[in-house]
């Protein structure tokens, strides 16, 4: 079978070089980016102030001097802030007792006259002497680490390039483990450096040879130990590191089997394993002796139950925290390790978000977890696990003003194709008239087993004030409702998450809610990916798509082994290069390779010409194929960020300014009669 791409040439042959140096793009592509950029500039001129204006609301809902609620480890308390009309972090620590403030690091002195600039970590060492910290200088995610003496505020000389960002410190502050990304931009080797060494001569104490793995580093709740986490989308395998030997070798807790997944913490002389092992497709936990935490010596410590998914938990000195998913809502449950008692903390609202926010400390009795649902502000509580009460440390200020009563949130649920029941959060003003007169703005993702929180964003009100409908589909392809609910939307049964998401909005249609031609579908990436199927499949259902760096040239992406994500992607997606059938079925709903002959509603793209992620091509190829093959309807515009990558601007107001121009596309062209 031979395809043919009449664009293909927008594909820049040094596209590795352009991810380090954006300025080696060649001319004649650099000239058609650009072109388009200036194209969807003069189509959206018209709404230049309703941009600006929407800038000024959005920012009016944050708190320009935020600072999160210290977090304690030993002697100090470590946070995060930001200063007023700051873009960027500063990290922060001060005594533990209380005290003047430090500031550690200051994002907005480093990304002074960059283009671009991405602080991505900053972890203290364990004698709280010096901080590690990365960042990316080009939105292409090559970050370099930098260590800073805590003493005289000034960094040392050792620098270490091309890494995943990430860091481990060893127990006694003298070295740092970290993963370098290879020229392919892929985590395969983890190196450990000793601070004050030759940053090229760095021991390699692990290496995975296999593109289609990824490599991480982490830690235990406990300290004690490090992990060297490989995963691919169904199958990983864990290697530890006792941190209290400066020269540790990496031994496996389980060697890898095909489709068995598990997370290991640490407590005293036994391991916590998270994992979907013998058959517990929503995961389970069991128990394992550190001396020996094979497979043959895994115990059922909280045994499966399915529809009950376990997310993630972490062990204190005194307490396991897990969190769960059932029913798309989330929970977190308690359990006393002394008595073995259980407790949940879960809340009553139709649709909510928990989390647990990072703790730095093992021997402890308060956990911190924040709660928000899509009209309620984030809150930050401190919670006593024995005692079982909670403390409000802070509320997320809105301060231009937001009154939770002035809005509705919901929880319905759409009859997809196969009878199979979709859940969509909505959330809009008591103003607005449910008689199908209300645009809506619908969003997805539906990839990766990645569910869509009912979390609060500020930045919606921008809309449902101006009498919108916002809605999130909570469709198969991710693990809204369970591990069954990813796998109906992965490989073969891809199409199940575009019908999904179709059938959530003739559902909102068909309930009043908006109607046909007034809703507005946005999703980002492999989200951006679901934009395009339905812009093929369901033009009529939209007034408009937002497509944000969309992963929509699947099927070439698919068969260039070469691209830095291809090999770890054909298990979520299938390898079309050794299976015919793969190649089949991801012809069948890649965007790009359907577009047809038809009407399509307005489209924005939007792409970064750095991102490893979804390269800039895809969506620049798929905008001039629809504009070539289309009968009626668009426009079909192009924006590239010329100095970000997969994640847009990093500077938070920056972020507004590109929001800002999704949101009054979305306003313009919802078909609504609404004063802007």
């Amino acid at each position: 079978m031979e395809l043919t791409d009449e664009y293909s040439w927008i594909k820049a042959a040094n596209w590795q070089d352009v991810l380090r140096d954006p300025k080696v793009l060649p001319k004649d592509i650099r000239t058609l980016l650009e072109a388009e950029n200036r194209y969807t500039d003069s189509v959206l001129a018209p709404t230049k102030s309703l941009q600006k204006k929407l800038v000024r609301e959005m920012r009016g809902r944050i708190k320009e001097d935020e600072s999160e609620v210290p977090a304690p480890d030993g002697p100090y308390a470590y946070f995060q802030k930001y200063r007023e009309g700051g873009q960027h972090p500063l990290i922060c620590r001060r005594p533990r007792e209380g005290g003047r403030p430090r500031v550690m690091l200051d994002g907005d002195k480093l990304a002074k006259g960059k283009p671009f600039f991405d602080l991505a970590t900053a972890s203290h060492s364990p004698d709280h002497s010096r901080l590690g910290w990365s960042a990316d200088e080009k939105g292409s995610e090559f970050h370099t680490i930098r260590i800073r003496d805590l003493k005289t505020g000034r960094d040392l000389p050792d620098s270490i390039v091309d890494t995943d960002g990430g860091l481990l410190w060893t127990s006694d502050s003298s070295s740092f483990y970290y993963v370098r990304m290879d020229a392919n931009h892929r985590p395969g080797q983890v190196f450990r450096h000793r601070i004050g060494d030759d940053p090229a001569k760095a021991e390699m104490v692990f290496e995975e040879k296999d593109p289609a793995w990824f490599v991480h580093v982490s830690e235990t709740q406990s300290g004690a130990f490090g992990t060297i986490e490989i995963n691919d989308h169904e199958t990983s395998e864990s290697w530890l590191l006792d941190l209290r030997d400066p020269v540790a070798r990496p031994r496996v807790v389980a060697p890898r089997e095909h489709g068995v997944q598990y997370d290991v913490e640490h407590r005293h002389d036994t391991f916590f394993i998270l994992t979907n092992a013998d058959g517990a497709e929503d995961f389970k936990i069991v128990t394992a002796p550190v001396a020996d935490p094979s497979r043959t010596k895994w115990v059922d410590f909280i045994p499966h139950r399915l529809g009950r998914m376990i997310t993630g938990f972490v062990m204190f000195e005194h307490y396991m925290v897990r969190q769960e998913l059932e029913d798309g809502l989330p929970r977190i449950v308690i359990r006393d390790l002394r008595t073995h008692e259980e407790h949940a903390i879960a809340f009553d609202e139709e649709a909510y978000d928990l989390g647990l926010e990072d703790m730095l400390e093992f021997d402890t009795e308060i956990l911190r977890f924040s709660y928000s649902s899509m009209t309620t502000p984030e809150e930050v509580y401190d919670y006593d696990m024995g005692k079982r009460t909670r403390v409000l440390r802070k509320r997320q200020q809105i301060p231009s003003g937001h009154n939770p009563d002035d809005y509705i949130t919901r929880r319905v649920f759409a009859m997809s194709h196969d009878d199979e029941l979709v859940p969509v959060s909505i959330l809009y003003s008591k103003k607005t008239k449910l008689d199908g007169s209300a645009p809506c703005l619908l969003q997805g993702y539906g990839s990766y087993g990645n569910a869509y929180e009912a979390s609060f964003g500020a930045h919606r009100f921008s809309l449902v004030d101006r009498g919108f409908i916002f809605a999130i589909a909570h469709i198969r392809g991710g693990t809204d409702k369970g591990w069954r609910w990813y796998k109906d939307g992965k490989l073969d049964k891809k199409r199940n998450t575009f019908l999904d998401f179709i059938a959530a909005g003739r559902h909102l249609a068909e309930h009043k809610f908006t109607s046909a031609g007034r809703i507005v579908a946005l999703g980002r990436s492999a989200g951006g990916m679901l934009m395009g199927a339905v812009a093929n499949m369901a033009p009529d259902l939209f007034g408009a798509v937002v497509a944000g760096v969309p992963f929509v040239d699947v099927l070439n992406t698919m068969l260039d082994d070469t691209l830095p994500l291809t090999p770890p992607e054909w298990l979520e997606w299938g390898n079309p290069i050794a299976d015919p059938k793969a190649f089949e079925t991801i012809r069948s709903y890649s965007p790009y390779d359907n577009v047809k002959a038809q009407h399509y509603p307005a489209i924005l793209a939007l792409s970064g010409l750095t991102d490893p992620r979804v390269t800039y091509w895809e969506p620049t190829k798929w905008v001039a194929r629809l504009r070539a093959r289309m009968t009626g309807g668009g426009p079909v515009l192009l924006r590239t960020n010329m100095d970000a990558g997969h994640a847009g601007s990093a500077g938070r107001f920056d972020r507004l300014e590109e929001l800002a121009i999704d949101y009054a596309f979305a306003i313009t062209f919802a078909q609504s009669k609404l004063v802007a």
